[in-house]
């Protein structure tokens, strides 16, 4: 290998490892000038951009020494906010664990307000409850079945995973009302009752 070639493209290989150590995080999300990235507190989160319109929490619970007469058990919240930043950019959905961020998501395209563009073309199966608020507002009532999921990780020790339903009702007129059917915080699917 040419020495000059070598040396030329060591540079250039130090060059992009210092410009990727110094980047912002590529999941990181600009509010304003400011910048969040994993691992910020929700304090810092909500400082930087402000209050989500849509905030869901759900559980999860370790339980260690299930076979000893002392049990341990941890439980973990998962809290997701999200953010609508107008119809030219798509909405976001920040997940917190235990008050950290834990990771960014982006959803479908936002709205100019909050439960301004709901029809029954916007009541999809997949759609997170944050879009389905985005789109439609908050329901007009809300029926919750709790329920959990228990996996067994080793002999002694399980982790109990929340798994609701959710039904939501929306009156957009006419002879029906819908009812939006939501597992685990996204539409499953959308009954029409008659009313």
């Amino acid at each position: 290998m040419n020495l000059r070639f070598a040396t030329t493209f060591g540079r250039l290989v130090l060059s992009a490892l210092l410009l990727l150590a110094i980047a912002p995080a590529a999941h990181a999300l600009r509010c304003g000038s400011r910048i969040t990235s994993s691992g910020n507190y929700d304090f810092q989160v909500r400082d930087r951009c402000g209050d989500p319109y849509w905030i869901e929490d759900h559980y999860e619970l370790v339980i260690s020494s299930a076979d000893s007469p002392i049990q341990s058990a941890q439980q973990i919240v998962y809290t997701a906010w999200f953010y609508n930043f107008g119809t030219s950019r798509l909405m976001v959905r920040m997940l917190f664990r235990d008050g950290r961020l834990l990771r960014e998501d982006t959803l479908g395209y936002g709205v100019n307000d909050i439960g301004d563009s709901c029809g029954p073309t916007k009541l999809l199966s997949g759609i997170s409850s944050g879009e389905l608020v985005a789109y439609c507002g908050e329901p007009l009532s809300r029926n919750t079945q709790p329920g959990a999921t228990l996996r067994r990780l080793a002999r002694g020790a399980f982790v109990e995973t929340e798994n609701y339903r959710e039904d939501w009702v929306y009156d957009l007129g006419g002879d029906f009302l819908y009812v939006v059917h939501l597992r685990n915080g996204h539409v499953e699917a959308v009954e029409h009752v008659r009313r």
